[in-house]
């Protein structure tokens, strides 16, 4: 089973650069994007469909600020659009389809730049999510969770750490967050059960500084349930193509997909 995860920041300007061409060559059984802004009524375009895939959407009320959308080769058992707050439910943040034994999630948080307010709403989203994390980890089905966290856990995952420990996306208490998660909680972090060195990240500012230098954040994973551990057999980041200032997470996975 392979899933590719990409924020898209705004699907219309990834389709244009070529975002569909090169995901129909990579033979994912199932593709989360993130960050589309676009309403489920855009989406039904035939821009906007992939072939050999069914295609289900997330949307914001104010279709610009936000919106997820999962691709997959095989049809659900179900979809599910709802995490039961408001801070992901009014901006389409989530969007899960469930399959035979496990659940697959395509997930925007906050991104908690733009002052005091956004980044007390980026904590709320996190707190409520990690309650929601806590009880689904106690049912007895595999969950795998893609997209963007706007958080580099650690030193490793953001260049020149020492000077972003001041600005969200590597703050204090959102590494604690993640340390939660994944210590505490026991979920995985795919890519990292396949590579444990640095330089490896999937976001850049706008800037071509930034992309020469490499000056990078690791912001997008894919979070599976302790028993998906097993099952990881790749996972990578190619810098390029890109599409947004997002790279692709691609995991390949010992897993069939199945109903």
């Amino acid at each position: 089973m392979r899933i590719i995860s990409v924020n898209v920041n705004g699907i219309q300007a990834a389709v244009e650069r070529g975002l569909f061409s090169w995901l129909q060559a990579q033979n994912a059984d199932v593709i989360c994007l993130q960050d589309t802004r676009a309403s489920a009524f855009e989406l039904d375009d035939p821009t906007y469909q992939l072939d050999g895939y069914f295609l289900y959407a997330s949307e914001a009320e104010v279709p610009s600020q936000g919106g997820v959308a999962l691709y997959s080769r095989l049809q659900p058992k179900a979809v599910i659009g709802s995490l039961g707050f408001e801070m992901a439910d009014r901006y389409g943040r989530y969007l899960q389809a469930d399959f035979d034994k496990v659940s697959i999630a395509s997930l925007l948080l906050p991104t908690g730049q733009g002052g005091d307010e956004s980044l007390n709403q980026k904590f709320k989203f996190m707190d409520d999510f990690a309650h929601y994390l806590d009880k689904q980890r106690r049912k007895r089905r595999e969950y795998i969770y893609c997209g963007s966290l706007y958080v580099a856990h650690q030193k490793q995952d953001v260049k020149n750490w020492r000077d972003c420990q001041q600005l969200p996306g590597f703050l204090a208490p959102e590494r604690a967050w993640m340390d939660q998660i994944i210590g505490h909680m026991g979920y995985v972090d795919a890519l990292r059960e396949t590579s444990r060195e640095g330089d490896l990240y999937s976001w850049w500012p706008d800037s071509e500084q930034a992309e020469m230098l490499n000056l990078g954040w690791r912001f997008d994973y894919q979070l599976l349930t302790p028993g998906m551990r097993r099952f990881v057999r790749n996972a990578r980041l190619p810098r390029q193509p890109r599409f947004s200032q997002h790279a692709p997470l691609i995991v390949d996975y010992d897993w069939l997909l199945s109903l």
